[in-house]
């Protein structure tokens, strides 16, 4: 009894599972016919030189003919034609041409038709070439061009080889998955955690593994990588973001409920489930650095084996056509910025970490950003513009300054020249001069100088020079050269006394203290 003829909607069916990367065994479950018929199939459109849009294009009639007419007027061992030949002499080439940026199928068919004596048509070209494509790589049917992606993303089941060695506890790491789609080099590191700080890092010794940049980072929806998602656009993670930017990636991360963006990474994890994992069964770690070594060993071994198919190794294909793809690699490691906010005191300083920086005046009392890493410290307003950037300092409480930031009184003090305020003393009376050159003597800091003797010399017009002479003689014959010690004796009134009751202390070499406390002889009467 004759097979009853397959209707053309079984046909289209089959040529549109194919289209789509399936393989006869997954479209003979699916349709429910055998494997050897849709073979059948797939080989009369594999070699009736129409495209896949042609076919479907047609009626039934037409299809009947190209496929039902064929299948009987072809032998089974059908005779492949010089043409057809010598254009699969080419395909492997083409192929490996069309990974790099730049290459398009319409390019390799212009080159093709001008260097072939009789070549096929564009339309038989493409639907060969395509047809080539899906059999070298069933399951690969998305094009990768060579540095153009590094996928990134967490293996779902954690090694537990790592112990802690004061608790013997097991510990069970992270493990960081990168992967590059078109040559599949794979680099895998164990890390403490999936925070930002642990990411990040695995991204850049990604990038030192593979020796250079791509054009993007795929990163699945992680929170270190994306902090808000959307159907069109996610908003990244301002440090992931300023990562990229050091090292001149874009960030492209992969769609939410999209199986098929993140396909190749996953694929990537269960290799390290299977080539990377197996190999640490029975070994015990007890740090991170040892458990990376012994990953990178077996990581190397993965990387150089030969894939499948009678294709080259992983890392035979990055060094053949990927890695001079790759950008140039920014020789400075990204350092991960911290942030602070700090409210501007009244002297126009801010503090961090026990040392303080000057921003201008007009921010006093108001709160600012500030963004800093171990060399430099960005000070940013409440809008986000940039005010400043300070060099950091590691002294514990110092003063860093800069000119422009002072108060017209702070730039006096900073740039302060004794002899200006000398020679203005010396105008009122030389005993003042003598004095307030004993007060800049005594200071070891000129700011201390400064501010000493204006408050001496403002004395001048709250108590006339008179009495501020006489206070200056008796803070000089006790051996005190500050402001305290003159305002103290002026507020006591110790300067009203005659001379002969002055306490004089220069025999033993001991002053009055300097405080408000010190009582003239007229408090006792």
């Amino acid at each position: 009894m004759p097979n009853k003829p397959i209707s053309m909607t079984k046909i289209r069916q089959v040529l549109r599972c194919y289209a789509a990367g399936k393989g006869s065994k997954s479209i003979s479950r699916m349709l429910g016919m055998s494997r050897t018929t849709i073979k059948k199939y797939i080989h009369l459109y594999q070699t009736c030189g129409k495209s896949y849009e042609e076919i479907l294009s047609m009626d039934d009639e037409a299809l009947h003919v190209l496929f039902q007419e064929r299948d009987r007027a072809v032998p089974k061992e059908a005779v492949v034609s010089a043409k057809r030949a010598e254009l699969e002499k080419l395909l492997p080439g083409y192929a490996k041409r069309l990974k790099k940026p730049g290459w398009t199928k319409e390019l390799l068919y212009k080159e093709y038709s001008s260097e072939v004596k009789d070549p096929y048509a564009r339309s038989q070209f493409m639907a060969i070439f395509r047809s080539y494509i899906i059999l070298s790589h069933p399951v690969a049917h998305i094009e990768h061009k060579a540095g153009d992606k590094m996928y990134v993303d967490y293996a779902g089941n954690k090694p537990r080889c790592l112990v802690d060695k004061e608790t013997g506890e097991m510990i069970a790491p992270e493990v960081f998955v990168a992967i590059l789609p078109c040559s599949q080099l794979t680099y895998a590191e164990a890390q403490m955690s999936q925070k930002k700080e642990d990411f990040i890092r695995g991204c850049e010794n990604a990038l030192r593994f593979y020796g250079g940049t791509p054009a993007a980072i795929v990163p699945d929806n992680l929170k270190a990588a994306v902090t808000r998602h959307g159907k069109y656009e996610s908003e990244l993670n301002e440090d992931f973001a300023a990562f990229a930017e050091h090292h001149g990636c874009a960030v492209m991360p992969a769609r939410v409920r999209r199986p098929r963006d993140k396909a190749l990474v996953e694929d990537a994890v269960k290799l390290v489930y299977k080539n990377i994992y197996t190999r640490l069964e029975g070994q015990v770690f007890y740090d991170l650095e040892s458990l990376n070594q012994a990953i990178m060993v077996a990581m190397e071994m993965h990387n150089n084996a030969p894939m499948t198919g009678g294709r080259p190794s992983r890392r035979a294909q990055y060094e053949e056509y990927e890695r001079e793809c790759m950008g140039k690699l920014n020789p400075i490691r990204f350092e991960l910025k911290k942030r602070h906010m700090a409210t501007v005191l009244n002297n126009g300083y801010f503090r961090l970490d026990k040392n303080f920086y000057t921003v201008p005046s007009k921010y006093i009392g108001r709160k600012l950003t500030i963004i800093y890493d171990s060399k430099h410290i960005h000070v940013y307003s409440p809008t986000n513009e940039l005010i400043t950037v300070h060099d950091r300092s590691y002294r514990v409480f110092a003063y860093i300054k800069k000119e422009e930031h002072l108060t017209k009184n702070q730039r006096q003090m900073l740039t302060f020249d004794p002899s200006e305020l000398l020679q203005e003393a010396a105008g009122l009376h030389p005993d003042l001069e003598l004095y307030l050159e004993k007060v800049i003597e005594e200071k070891k800091y000129p700011e201390q100088a400064f501010k000493s003797c204006r408050g001496v010399m403002s004395l001048v017009s709250k108590v006339g020079l008179e009495r501020l002479l006489k206070a200056c003689r008796l803070a000089s014959a006790s051996g005190m050269y500050n402001y305290l010690a003159v305002a103290g004796i002026l507020k006591n009134k110790q300067d009203e006394l005659p001379e002969e009751e002055w306490d004089m202390q220069e025999d033993d070499g001991r002053t009055t203290p300097e405080h408000e406390n010190v009582r003239g002889k007229e408090y006792y009467k």
